[in-house]
């Protein structure tokens, strides 16, 4: 008989010497011009400048701004959700009579459901909100108006909201004029705001 020596694994942690991580990402197989490369979803990252130079009076001017967002956004998710419904009852309208007294009926509820909070707003919630109605359905306010109310309705509007200076037709561009206004929302929908 051959006498054996064994030695076992020392389970201590202090010794570990695993190379395998706690946790593997899966890489997804993409073809591209003819080649197969990996590819992996990451999150949107936005990096935010810094506000240290700022003066008092811009501090104050970009506060109001938040609060007037913070304000009007509600309403333009609900014009939105609102456009959807009545998009999806009027496709299932089967003549332009029941149509129109769909939409006038509809209008009327709208009204006495929002006329008194719209009446709240500023003339610059008003221009702010105009523009997010853009934002949220493709489509400026004037383009609503004229598709379920008509060219002479919406001229007269468009009349009316000139005088206020602002205007039915204002698209929204995140990129450019309104880059602030979407970084706002961008803070309203992550909890910043």
């Amino acid at each position: 008989m051959i006498p054996v020596i064994l030695w076992g694994q020392n389970d201590s942690l202090k010794h570990r010497t695993d190379t395998l991580p706690d946790s593997f990402i899966v890489l997804q197989k993409v073809y591209r011009d003819g080649e197969e490369l990996p590819e992996m979803e990451i999150k949107e990252v936005t990096i935010a400048g810094s506000s240290k130079n700022i003066s008092r009076r811009q501090a104050r001017i970009y506060d109001r701004l938040i609060y007037n967002v913070r304000r009007v956004y509600p309403y333009a998710l609900i014009v939105r959700m609102k456009l959807e419904e009545v998009n999806n009852i009027l496709a299932q309208l089967p003549d332009e009579n029941e149509r129109k007294k769909f939409l006038r009926e509809f209008e009327k509820q709208i009204f006495r459901e929002y006329e008194d909070d719209m009446r709240q707003l500023t003339i610059t919630q008003g221009k702010i909100l105009i523009k997010l109605i853009d934002r949220e359905t493709q489509n400026t306010s004037y383009d609503l108006i004229k598709t379920y109310r008509g060219t002479i309705t919406a001229a007269f509007w468009q009349g009316v909201a000139r005088i206020f200076g602002a205007n039915l037709k204002a698209r929204y561009d995140p990129y450019g004029e309104d880059a602030i206004i979407e970084s706002i929302i961008y803070g309203i929908e992550n909890g910043y705001f």
